[in-house]
């Protein structure tokens, strides 16, 4: 994901442990409203669900996230918005991802945050964020590319840019 997609920019973040990483969750979390996509997107063990575990405490929900690799999708409730963590990695046709009732989910008035988002992006809402997630050089370290996509998320780029400035520029990314 070296380019953004038309109508889309590209922040680029680096921590060095996956307290940081949930940090920057919870920086994205902050501003979020009813009806955003989180997609992310990386190798197995890239820290997907730290991301989200650190997305979901900053919006107050107190249930321990776990991935829901095989139930695909878990619905947690109590913090400032529902959150809908999908886990589609299991998902082989893209048939199945519109079976599981996304319009649904996306339109309760929750956010929704896809852990191998990238693979269903076809059937996606045209506004999303996209998280792509790879190792770094050190056992901890991750690099993230943050890219916006549509005009809901594009007008929130300079405040994500802010929000997470403390990780733009990491070496390493």
């Amino acid at each position: 994901m070296n380019a953004a997609p038309p109508g889309g920019s590209t922040l680029v973040l680096g921590t060095s442990t996956p307290d940081e990483t949930r940090a920057v969750a919870g920086a994205v979390a902050e501003l979020v409203v009813p009806g955003d996509v989180v997609l992310l997107a990386g190798e197995l063990g890239a820290g997907k669900t730290a991301f989200t575990q650190g997305f979901g405490a900053a919006l107050g929900i107190v249930d321990r996230i776990v991935s829901p690799t095989f139930t695909i999708a878990r619905e947690y409730t109590g913090g400032r918005l529902v959150l809908h963590h999908l886990d589609v990695y299991r998902l082989e046709h893209l048939r199945e991802a519109t079976d599981l009732g996304l319009s649904e989910l996306i339109d309760d008035g929750g956010v929704m945050v896809i852990e191998w988002g990238d693979a269903i992006a076809p059937v996606l809402p045209a506004d999303y964020l996209e998280v792509q997630i790879s190792f770094g050089d050190g056992d901890d370290d991750r690099c993230m590319t943050l890219t916006t996509v549509g005009n809901r998320w594009t007008a929130r780029r300079r405040g994500l840019a802010d929000a997470l400035a403390r990780w733009a520029g990491r070496a390493g990314c």
